[in-house]
């Protein structure tokens, strides 16, 4: 149901603060630490041994701070903050759900990451069925999660894990001899590893990375870039049909060798034989291509209610199921919301426009005793996006009756102010009657509202697809 929505936009920083930052930007072993641009903690100046790996995992999101303005590089890393820090990296699901672990409680900051990543098998519980989130990290465990994170043989022995990390150049023993298998591990010291295994230029030895993998460039022009995420400083580009060599993965993204440059590209854009074909090819065009994701209601709206859930949670949750299967592809994926906050329906508006969007879909939960999901889009004679908002609303609408299988109200012209007032291709999803038992018990279920989050992307899939875009390679994501 559509009722007043807020959003908001961050803060601008001040003049002073931005040339502060400039001039705090300075190239650590060859990346460049671009990340205290715009996170500078206090605890963490540029002589701590650790700087340059904290500040280049700050740069990807992958390790934030105790605070805003601290690290904590002395404290004790425990266990689920170092799932969460390898769950970024890897970008896995990170959003928060029920868990297979007792201990775990489904609004706990890392849930999603525990349960993505025990479901990949980087993590493993106790006995008693507990996952033991705040117990500290050995340095022995420590290496085990890094060896199944980024798949290293180690034969399920400590010491496996151990020589795994030490052979590559990512840790190394202690005065004494020993790996310090038991000693409890600090957050900075577990930066520095995870640092090292994500970008070679960190480590400890040279030439420990193999580009034995010829792959070959599927878009015009291919940035090359110092870590896994868009966020990271550009270093380089490949011309289209060029071959690059990749060394490993870190989620979708390759790391290559591309003549005097090492870094990090998308793995959507390459392919595997050096003749282009069609098949397996990401079209480049959808690097492009902006969407904004519409959770509706927040903050003070909660939306429809029924059996004691709120449409503005469940919205919001499946809103960010589906960002996290977008995430791992080249579209730029927007949310108007992404936590708990009230928008304006102008403000979601004013958003979309503000990120040139060129889609737009608002998730909602229905109200008033009735059955079914339905999609809506607005048509009006003198809006020029009739056609393909229609179209979208049926290809979206399609995923969702064979994904939940009930019953179809339809695809409807409907007079909501988020996709009247739009300027772009606009839809407002209606998963279920938040109200009605049957429905009630979809849309608070984790597994259903997956399901609504690949009914989405797969729909917006075929849209794509419909319009010309090659996007075959894409739907495997969502299996």
């Amino acid at each position: 149901m559509e009722k007043n929505k807020k959003g908001g936009r961050g803060v601008k920083k001040s003049s002073f603060l931005v040339l502060l930052s400039f001039l705090l930007v300075i190239p650590l072993l060859g990346v460049k630490n671009t990340a205290q641009a715009a996170t500078n903690f206090a605890d963490v100046p540029t002589s701590h041994r650790a700087a340059k790996e904290i500040y280049y995992l700050a740069e990807g999101d992958i390790a934030k701070g105790v605070s805003p303005s601290s690290f904590g590089p002395n404290k004790k890393v425990n266990r689920a903050e170092a799932v969460t820090f390898i769950g970024r990296a890897l970008q896995l699901n990170g959003t928060k759900r029920a868990t297979s672990f007792k201990d775990v409680d489904p609004g706990m900051f890392a849930s999603g990451y525990i349960q993505s990543a025990a479901q990949k098998g980087i993590l493993t519980g106790y006995s008693d069925g507990t996952y033991r989130p705040y117990k500290e990290v050995t340095r022995g465990e420590m290496a085990i999660m890094i060896s199944r994170a980024f798949g290293y043989s180690f034969n399920n022995t400590t010491s496996g894990a151990a020589n795994a990390l030490i052979s590559r150049g990512i840790a190394q023993g202690k005065g004494d001899g020993s790996f310090g298998a038991s000693d409890l591990i600090t957050r900075a010291d577990y930066a520095v590893f995870l640092a090292r295994a994500i970008n070679p230029k960190f480590r400890v030895v040279s030439n420990t990375v193999d580009f034995k993998n010829a792959r070959w460039v599927n878009v015009d022009s291919l940035n090359i870039r110092t870590g896994p995420k868009d966020s990271y400083a550009k270093i380089g580009a490949v011309k289209q049909n060029q071959q690059v060599l990749s060394a490993f993965k870190v989620g979708a993204w390759d790391y290559i060798k591309y003549g005097s440059f090492e870094g990090f590209v998308h793995g959507s854009y390459l392919r595997t034989t050096a003749e282009a074909t069609n098949a397996g090819n990401v079209d480049p065009r959808i690097a492009k291509q902006v969407i904004v994701l519409d959770p509706g209601h927040g903050g003070s709206d909660p939306g429809a209610t029924g059996f004691g859930i709120y449409e503005k949670n469940v919205v919001l949750d499946t809103g960010l199921k589906t960002r996290n299967l977008f995430s791992e592809t080249p579209f730029q994926i927007k949310m108007t919301r992404s936590t708990d906050t009230y928008i304006s329906l102008s403000g979601r508006v004013s958003y979309a426009k503000s990120v040139g969007a060129n889609t737009f879909i608002s998730i909602h939960a229905n109200a008033g005793g009735g059955t079914g999901s339905e999609t809506y889009y607005y048509s009006a004679y003198q809006n020029p996006n009739v056609a393909d908002s229609k179209l979208l609303a049926s290809k979206i609408q399609s995923r969702m009756l064979n994904a939940w299988k009930l019953a179809n109200r339809g695809v409807k012209n409907g007079n909501f102010h988020v996709i009247r007032e739009n300027t772009m291709p606009a839809v407002l999803v209606e998963l279920g009657f938040i109200d009605t038992k049957k429905d009630n018990d979809m849309l608070r279920s984790d597994y259903w509202r997956n399901a609504a989050a690949k009914a989405i992307y797969l729909g917006t899939l075929d849209y794509y697809k419909a319009k010309g875009y090659q996007v075959d390679a894409l739907y495997d994501v969502a299996k």
